[in-house]
């Protein structure tokens, strides 16, 4: 009997929803759940999911994030900025850059070269905002570190295209001294952002022309939808990011439009079987068979990675003058890594095909642990800083 793609995504709500009941019994993010469930029937582990099959869902992830971006894009409120000032800036900086540092000298402290170092390092700066923005959403966290949290994983992608790109400019010029040019490189980056940002910000002016002409709720959320899709769509055809485009436009739209933040949470009412769904296909996708060949490369890259990652938050914090919570428990909710930082080892692995491989088994095994621990951390934090009220909890739990 053939299971046709219908069959296929029944079973990954079905078992995401039992899966994300099961762990809140043990006061774990429904997040973990996804994942664990995606684990269980991917290849690695019963097979219920074919190979073939998880890689044919890449729609799913691509709505998913698309969706996701435009809304931590509207967390950029200009007068939420002009009152925060750029402290979500510096810390963004500074735990980017932490982990890029701490990552790169520890690696090279134990030995590994500097091409693998610098480039590990790079991509150790960059943070998920999928998995960060579905736990402040499950548990409807509210207060300075939540905020700043939100602004700090949108900024974090530039952050991290930029050290990126300028890692692999000094990594193609000491391997082919004269033949590259290391301007275009450091250049390169820099460009991709501007057209990100240019085309997300055109969007989201064009973005009010239709709202004049359909007020209701339904026809709304086909706007938001078709407008995110879209926003994607140019950026994968035009070689641009659509994480940040996608942010942009949802910063443009907050902005411009007096009832922007009523229309984007109309989105609430359809995103959650598309989050489901796409962090059971991030779960399947996680390769159990990588974790013996990375050694101990792999485990100094995921624990400085996450010593980088406190360490510069909340030094960027105690610069940044931010409140006391947010100083102590900033770094603990920027622990998740996954879309970004493998897009980035495939760039990396087709540019180098000598290290290439390597970077790969180490991103794709920390990005393992850190989808699994990472909203935790991130649940955690939030609840040290009392952020997440236990009434609100409770009563969030008993609707689901």
């Amino acid at each position: 009997m053939t299971f046709t793609t219908l069959f296929y995504l029944a079973v990954i709500l079905f078992a995401g929803l039992i899966m994300g009941r099961a762990v809140k019994m043990i006061r774990l993010p429904n997040v973990t759940g996804y994942l664990l469930a995606g684990l269980l029937l991917g290849p690695c582990v019963l097979g219920v999911l074919p190979a073939g099959f998880v890689h044919e869902l890449e729609l799913v992830s691509d709505m998913a994030l698309s969706l996701i971006a435009l809304t931590i894009g509207a967390e950029f409120k200009l007068s939420y900025l002009k009152k925060v000032g750029i402290a979500p800036l510096i810390i963004a900086l500074l735990e980017a850059f932490g982990a890029m540092l701490v990552v790169c000298g520890v690696l090279l402290l134990l030995g590994f070269d500097l091409e693998l170092s610098l480039l590990l390092g790079a991509i150790a700066s960059a943070t998920a905002p999928a998995a960060t923005v579905m736990v402040v959403k499950q548990y409807r966290a509210k207060g300075p570190v939540t905020e700043t949290l939100l602004s700090v994983v949108a900024l974090d992608d530039a952050v991290a295209l930029i050290a990126f790109g300028i890692a692999m400019a000094v990594v193609n010029t000491l391997q082919h001294p004269g033949e590259v040019s290391i301007a275009w490189s450091i250049v390169k980056p820099f460009v991709e952002i501007l057209g990100s940002a240019g085309i997300g910000i055109l969007l989201g002016v064009l973005f009010r022309i239709p709202l004049h002409f359909f007020k209701k709720s339904s026809n709304r959320l086909i706007i938001v939808l078709a407008f995110a899709f879209l926003g994607s769509s140019l950026a994968s055809m035009l070689g641009l990011s659509s994480l940040l485009l996608c942010m942009f436009m949802g910063a443009a739209l907050i902005n411009l439009c007096p009832d922007g933040a009523d229309i984007l949470d109309i989105t609430d009412t359809i995103t959650p079987p598309i989050f489901l769904m796409f962090f059971v296909v991030s779960g399947a996708e996680l390769n159990l068979f990588i974790l013996p060949q990375i050694g101990l490369l792999g485990i100094a890259y995921i624990l400085a990675r996450v010593a980088g990652k406190i360490g510069g938050a909340s030094l960027g914090a105690v610069l940044a003058h931010s409140q006391p919570q947010v100083r102590k428990y900033i770094g603990f909710t920027l622990i998740p890594q996954a879309g970004v930082a493998i897009g980035l080892s495939l760039i990396a692995a087709k540019a180098l095909p000598d290290i290439g491989q390597t970077i790969q088994a180490v991103i794709l095994c920390g990005t393992f642990v850190y989808e699994l621990t990472g909203p935790v951390c991130t649940k955690l934090a939030l609840m040290r800083a009392k952020e997440i009220e236990p009434a609100s909890k409770s009563k969030n739990d008993r609707k689901k």
